[in-house]
């Protein structure tokens, strides 16, 4: 009985060890909209404007939340830094068009966020 029971604990720590580390891994949902503080759009402008390029967009583009990404121009994953210092940055995509640095939702190229620098 004190050999089941021995088993039996291990394969609960075990699995609450497996549980726990999908849990991690699992990445959130990107939705059309963002919403941050002020003080996240600066730590998001801070962070990753030192990283970025700048890039032009086509003469009809208008860098708007909700507007969808032109394929022309070029949108990156959020780095790491950026995301550990913002969360809700992590599922995200961004570009730095025309000094705008526009947060992209990956499933569908639509600006979430515009941040000014």
């Amino acid at each position: 009985m004190k050999k089941q029971t021995t088993l039996a604990l291990a394969a609960a720590v075990l699995l609450s060890g497996a549980v726990a580390a999908s849990a991690e891994s699992v990445k959130p949902m990107a939705h059309d909209t963002l919403n941050l503080t002020s003080t996240q759009q600066k730590t998001a402008w801070n962070d990753i404007n030192k990283t970025a390029s700048i890039q032009s967009a086509p003469a009809n583009f208008d860098a708007t939340a909700g507007a969808a990404m032109p394929s022309s121009v070029k949108v990156s994953v959020v780095p790491s830094k950026a995301a550990r210092d913002v969360p809700a940055l992590r599922p995200y995509d961004f570009a730095m068009v025309q000094g705008k640095l526009l947060i992209v939702n990956p499933a569908d190229k639509k600006i979430a966020e515009v941040i000014n620098g």
